[in-house]
């Protein structure tokens, strides 16, 4: 039996955010035939649920870069969250940039999300708000304060003022927090995340696959993107799809010839 994680966006979802009906009719076949198939995600666990309505999740999700592990039935596998010492630290520090982040963490014992963000935003930011419309996990604050546990926190802006930023944090917090600089996929900017030093998806892979009793000669990872770098170190194969940045296709042991709006990791998985 093999194991297969793919990333979501850029990867696995089209550009339009959906799942081709042909991406899904092999995705259930495969898992018919004893495949077992999962995403690793920067996305949150409602959001990814809504983008794989109609797939068969038989193990757990990689979600929000690694900071959650948890099942389709909302039973959570690891949670790696920053406390609200350490984000009130990271929140103070990025005041001399004349910027406030997102914040994403846990409401309730269910996993409920919680989205926090400031009223006062920069162009970027109110972008990305304006995509979350009728979100009930939205959450607009005069002054952003963290919860009990912050799965990651978010900065957008230039890359010059995220390199910045993220430069100052590692400087003060070394090995106490993990960072993840980015271009954003779907707007012009940069963005910057802050999580837990285990909330990447490398550590979430360890998680996965301790739940599965498999190991990394088991495994197959799909990606585009830097934060797919990890997984593609850890993993047996390690497969970035035609669109993927040239860093990750440098990391990659197999380059596919698809783009994601081509069904890449689909018809990668219809040859198996």
């Amino acid at each position: 039996m093999k194991l297969f994680i793919t990333d979501l966006d850029k990867t696995f979802l089209r550009s339009d955010l959906s799942i081709s009906q042909f991406s899904k009719e092999i995705w259930n076949r495969k898992t018919k035939e004893g495949f077992l198939l999962s995403i690793a995600t920067a996305r949150s666990l409602k959001k990814s649920l809504e983008f794989l309505n109609g797939l068969d999740l038989k193990i757990p999700l990689i979600l929000l870069d690694g900071a959650m592990v948890a099942t389709s039935d909302r039973k959570a596998i690891a949670i790696n969250a920053l406390d609200k010492e350490i984000s009130n630290e990271i929140i103070d520090i990025s005041k001399k940039f004349d910027i406030e982040p997102f914040i994403v963490g846990i409401k309730d014992n269910s996993l409920n999300e919680r989205f926090l963000y400031p009223k006062k935003l920069n162009i970027y930011q109110q972008e990305l708000i304006n995509s979350y419309k009728n979100d009930n996990r939205l959450r607009a604050k005069d002054k952003i304060t963290p919860l009990e546990k912050n799965l990651k926190i978010v900065y957008m802006g230039t890359k010059k003022d995220m390199e910045s930023l993220e430069s100052e944090l590692k400087n003060i917090f070394k090995n106490s927090i993990e960072t993840k600089l980015s271009k954003d996929p779907y707007i012009d900017c940069h963005f910057l995340t802050i999580l837990h030093p285990k909330g990447d998806k490398s550590h979430a892979l360890e998680e996965v696959l301790d739940y599965c009793n498999f190991s990394c000669e088991d495994l197959t990872v799909f990606g585009d993107s830097l934060n797919d770098i990890g997984m593609f170190k850890k993993a047996k194969r390690a497969v970035a799809v035609k669109n993927a940045l040239e860093e990750v296709k440098k990391e990659a042991d197999i380059i596919l010839p698809h783009t994601n709006d081509e069904d890449a990791v689909a018809k990668y998985l219809s040859k198996i």
